[in-house]
């Protein structure tokens, strides 16, 4: 029996490769440089003996390849050919492999020596600088790679850094030098892959220890000032447009501390140490975000961290603020270097608030210390991130791979601009006309919200307003129609002409103008932004479009991308579904007949002012204080709050997410009381027969198929979620009340 090889390519291929290993073998097989520590009564040739025995065994083979294959004059090689060959390097193989493993630690250990000599050397040459940080080996030390179960990955650590070890000034820096020693003293003592050396005590890493914790208790702030000093350390448009707000809200988040300490009878927190770091403003693309804030670019989110800084500040905590990049590794104590080791010392905050952006930079200036602290973060993450998008094994097997997701954190930690997303934190801001509503009528100026017959448009920059002309030219039949676009100097403007276009205005101008406007026009985008907010507080009527198909990754390039598989079927869901007309009006901004009756529905309708609590200065402390004391994502215990008496058990019908099943009922969905539903008993209460029960780690579950009457439980807490919808499955919902106006506390909650 023949076997057919194609053609012959197969064996040229062989010859070369064994010639290739052969010239490297060969060249290896160079005898070092001799030295005067060299041991006596042993040669360069028979130092490298080992090494050119089995060069040579290969050259016989690659002979005996070139050989055979010029025998046969055709591309067949018959087995017993073959069989012979493999036979004979077989015979060979162990030996080889004991050879080369011998070789290759006897020459790790000669370049263990030369290099110890050399680094001698340069400190006998150079003054070295003292550092407390350097791990301790002896003069003269020899180290073998410890083999111990308990620390698997040491002998590949070890490797790693023999060849990298330069790639990072943090390995020097930590008194890495290329030699053994140095590396295991490294990798025993800063990070923890290796068994402490030994004949020395192992302490806990420094970066490990626990700091004193604060003993002084959070007391409610009647002055702003720390939280000025902090920003005054920064600067750019950026810093300039938060203090502006801060300073202009002041006398209302003071005011609102203190009818908050007069009313609360709320447990106390420890004065909490607190890094804000909002990474878009930092680097290269802070650069550009700040050049866009002048120029009518995105405000929403330094508003969010705006607000964040007085709530924090007001509520007693110690507040620090920074957009370097530079400060940041010196405030979290990071080696010097690229970020390849962990930081010098203790993490000295007990929160750091930061966004996508933050989070990559935290990561690249920790090392190891990194994952250790990350239950301190939090992510400010406007439109969420759904536990299916969090665990990056999960997202890239199931499809939910994004790039801005897989970084497992707890999904509460990621806090969002609108209460739209249940399975992270709602943080919020503050409308700022809602500072008024605080007023008695008394303090109110009598004409403050008179209205005229005018509409102003809601988007700042020219692309907004394409293919909008129809929609808003109906409008301007029942209203004066203003804007505030962004004009570059000498570019000719594009709106339509019976749009009166007072450029970017300040925001207190802007405010002037809201006041005296009737209706407060949305063209579809921005997604999800303050201003409607504002402009409904200040006695507008909103009035915004409808998306049919709605808006999703799956159909929008704004969405693409995204962690999170909401559809949006408005341009402001939270206006839609938390507060509705009269202040909200959705429209097809396509049917001119039904634009034209919803304007003038709202000309003939009384619209007041009207802000959710959520929205309020005092609204915000309160949900921030509570995110203080109850979230603590440093414990491995299954969450306590909200507490289980407040639990609402609904089945869903097939299709639909928990989100949509507690929305129905005018509940919310509250992913920390999943785990108290994910049992066989859950099933049982609701009489659901289950022909089988299995765990297994999906976002659909705890979940009810009824094709077989199969019921799913959750296996990783993790992936416990209000979002996700199957129509195969019926899910299993954690439900709560809620106050009026605060959506992200529940109605009975101590």
């Amino acid at each position: 029996m023949r076997l057919m090889l194609r053609p012959r390519s197969g064996c040229l291929m062989l010859c070369l490769c064994l010639s290739v290993l052969t010239l490297l073998l060969q060249s290896l097989w160079i005898p070092l440089e001799t030295t005067g520590d060299e041991p006596t009564g042993r040669s360069p040739e028979n130092q490298g003996h080992g090494f050119r025995r089995l060069a040579l065994r290969l050259e016989a083979l690659n002979t005996q390849v070139h050989r055979l294959s010029k025998e046969k004059a055709f591309t067949q090689l018959t087995r017993d050919d073959l069989s012979m060959l493999l036979q004979s390097f077989r015979q060979d193989q162990q030996g080889l492999a004991r050879l080369v493993e011998r070789e290759m630690k006897r020459v790790s250990q000669r370049l263990d020596q030369l290099s110890h000599q050399q680094h001698q050397q340069n400190q006998a040459d150079t003054p070295q600088p003292h550092n407390d940080h350097r791990p301790h080996t002896g003069p003269a030390e020899k180290c073998e790679v410890p083999m111990d179960p308990e620390y698997p990955v040491c002998a590949e650590k070890v490797e790693f850094l023999r060849v990298h070890w330069q790639s990072d000034p943090c390995y020097t820096f930590y008194g890495v030098d290329g030699t053994t020693c140095s590396i295991l003293s490294y990798l025993s003592q800063i990070e923890d892959f290796c068994p402490p050396r030994p004949g020395r005590n192992r302490s806990a890493l420094v970066w490990h220890q626990k700091l004193k914790s604060h003993t002084e208790r959070a007391e409610i702030r009647t002055s702003l000032t720390p939280l000025y000093e902090t920003i005054n350390n920064n600067s750019g448009p950026a810093m300039k447009f938060i203090r502006s707000r801060v300073e202009r809200m002041s006398e209302r988040w003071i005011q609102a501390g203190q009818r908050m300490r007069q009313n609360s009878n709320k447990t106390v927190s420890n004065q909490m140490r607190v890094l804000l770091y909002p990474g878009t403003l930092a680097g290269s693309i802070g650069q550009r975000f700040q050049a866009m804030v002048d120029r009518g670019g995105p405000l929403g989110e330094l508003v969010q961290w705006a607000d964040l800084g007085a709530s924090l500040t007001i509520l007693g905590h110690n507040v620090t603020l920074s957009i370097s990049q530079h400060r940041l590794h010196s405030l979290i104590g990071a080696a010097p270097g690229r970020g390849g080791c962990p930081i010098q010392r203790p993490l000295t905050f007990d929160l750091i608030y930061t966004d996508y952006h933050g989070l990559a930079h935290l990561q690249g200036a920790m090392g190891l210390a990194f994952l250790h602290y990350k239950c301190r973060y939090r992510i400010l993450d406007s439109f969420g991130t759904e536990p299916a998008f969090n665990l990056g094994n999960y997202a890239h097997s199931r499809g939910y791979k994004t790039l801005w997701g897989s970084w497992g954190l707890q999904p509460k930690q990621y806090m969002t601009m609108f209460p739209h997303t249940p399975d992270n934190s709602f943080l919020g801001f503050v409308s700022e006309e809602a500072m008024r509503l605080e007023m008695t009528e008394e303090e109110l100026e009598p004409d403050i919200y008179k209205k005229d017959k005018i509409s102003v448009v809601y988007g700042k920059q020219e692309y907004m307003w394409q293919e909008k002309s129809e929609y808003l030219e109906v409008i301007s039949e029942e209203l004066e129609t203003h804007a505030t676009v962004y004009q570059p100097p000498g570019h000719p403007s594009k709106l339509p002409s019976f749009i009166i276009n007072h450029g970017l205005l300040t925001q207190e101008h802007f405010v002037r103008l809201l006041r005296r406007a009737k209706v407060f026009v949305g063209l579809g985008f921005p997604y999800e932004g303050p201003a409607p907010i504002e402009a409904i507080a200040m006695g507008c009527a909103f009035l915004q479009p409808r998306f049919n198909p709605p808006h999703s990754s799956k159909n929008n390039d704004f969405y693409k991308g995204k962690p999170t598989t909401r559809q949006i079927s408005y341009q402001h869901p939270y206006a839609e579904e938390f507060i509705g007309k009269p202040h909200v009006w959705t429209v097809d901004i396509k049917n001119r007949t039904a634009v034209k009756e919803a304007v003038r529905a709202i000309l003939q309708t009384e619209v007041m002012p009207f802000t959710p609590r959520e929205f309020t200065c005092e609204g915000m402390l309160e949900r921030v204080h509570s995110y203080i004391i109850h979230q603590n994502f440093c414990s491995t215990s299954q969450p306590t709050w909200p507490p289980v008496s407040v639990l609402r058990v609904y089945l869903g019908p097939l299709g639909d997410s928990c989100v949509s099943v507690c929305q129905r009922s005018s509940l919310v969905c509250e992913p920390a009381l999943f785990h108290h539903l994910n049992s066989d008993a859950t099933f049982s209460r609701l009489a659901l027969g289950c022909s089988s029960t299995q765990e297994e780690v999906n976002h659909l579950f705890p979940a009810y198929k009824p094709w077989g009457q199969h019921c799913g439980l959750q296996q990783e807490p993790m992936l416990f979620s209000c979002a996700g919808a199957d129509p195969l499955y019926r899910r299993l919902c954690p439900c709560r009340a809620f106050p009026p106006g605060q959506v992200a506390l529940c109605s009975d909650c101590p």
